[in-house]
């Protein structure tokens, strides 16, 4: 029951902090360009203000390492997240502000969450906390659907501050880290460069997947293929954190990000809504799993602060990832689609030399 009850409180942390404070702009971003008349540069750049925070998060964290542990920079970053929500509909010149500021409690969140649980749990709990947020993913997608931008922004403030309750007395593991000997410096730098050109692939579907699933296809297409990504991604970690149990971790991993590279192109591919909602799919059930078992490869390498390095690997390329593809968004998305697909399996043969892991 205890093992349950962390998990649920790292689920929440996840949920908020991530599921919904960080993705909900994915599905508000159609809403936006329709409705406040959003251009799609100006859509990257606040993508690429959100990832530049997350980093600037994540570094804090390596740099000053007590935070993983405290407890009340877990609290303050979910409300100054709320906050940040709230204000987006009224401080229009403000936007890349706030969502600099979202990104970096976003961050702090997401590695004090991971650094209470991962030590503490086994795998399979370690699972159901990352399913936290694929709930948070659906959740937002389902309660947006239709209504104004402005609506939006306030009811993912709402359910942010919600998750924050169970949440609230989740604190970091004090646990010692030990430091890597030269050849598991060397797997580790292998997962690290992996992890950063997964940061770069996925994030472009993870924030144009929706605009480029409504490019051609009618109805609330888009929606519901968010709505699924989230659905596939609550129970994605547990599965993976099983097959754990009878595969090598690197080998899953590369698998994973194989399935995903195929399921990011889709939609370029086969514009269809069959094609989406299978895409949606693919992408809600790989994309946590890739997170849970790289942090998971580089825990098991004993590199210290590896939580905190890994995300911040994953947060350089999310930054470039926007920033690569924004020239092309004046032609739509799809081409994006594919180069986020290619980039996710070029991480796939990266991590190849993980391999010989024990």
């Amino acid at each position: 029951m205890k093992q349950w009850r962390l998990a649920g409180q790292g689920a929440a942390a996840l949920a908020g902090g991530m599921g919904i404070g960080r993705f909900a702009y994915t599905p508000i971003l159609p809403l936006m360009h329709s409705q406040a008349g959003l251009s799609p540069r100006l859509g990257a750049a606040l993508a690429t203000a959100n990832y530049t925070g997350y980093l600037a998060g994540a570094l804090a964290a390596v740099v000053v390492p007590r935070l993983l542990h405290s407890r009340w920079a877990l609290r303050l970053s979910l409300l100054i997240l709320a906050a940040t929500l709230a204000l987006m509909p009224l401080s229009p010149s403000l936007w890349l502000v706030l969502r600099l500021v979202a990104g970096i409690a976003s961050a702090l969140v997401f590695v004090i969450a991971v650094n209470a649980v991962l030590p503490r749990l086994q795998s399979h709990h370690v699972g159901w906390t990352f399913g936290g947020v694929g709930a948070g993913i659906a959740v937002s997608g389902m309660v947006l659907v239709g209504g104004s931008w402005r609506t939006a922004w306030w009811i993912t403030a709402v359910l942010t501050v919600a998750c924050a309750i169970p949440a609230w007395h989740l604190s970091g593991s004090s646990a010692p880290a030990t430091v890597a000997g030269g050849t598991r410096s060397r797997h580790f730098t292998a997962l690290l460069t992996s992890y950063t050109l997964e940061g770069i692939g996925y994030i472009i579907a993870g924030t144009f997947l929706v605009a480029a699933i409504n490019e051609t296809a009618s109805g609330p297409a888009g929606t519901s293929a968010w709505i699924v990504v989230g659905l596939a991604a609550v129970p994605s970690t547990a599965l993976w954190a099983r097959l754990g149990r009878r595969w090598s971790r690197s080998a899953l991993l590369m698998v994973a990000l194989l399935v995903q590279a195929v399921g990011i192109a889709l939609p370029a591919v086969l514009p269809s809504v069959a094609a989406a909602l299978v895409s949606a799919a693919l992408f809600g059930a790989t994309f946590l799993g890739v997170a849970n078992l790289a942090i998971a490869l580089g825990t098991e390498l004993r590199v210290p602060h590896a939580v905190a390095i890994l995300t911040t690997g994953y947060s350089l390329g999310q930054i470039v990832g926007p920033l690569a593809v924004g020239p092309l968004l004046h032609n739509g998305y799809h081409q994006a689609l594919l180069i986020s697909a290619g980039v996710v399996a070029l991480a796939a043969v990266v991590a190849q030399p993980l391999r010989r892991l024990a």
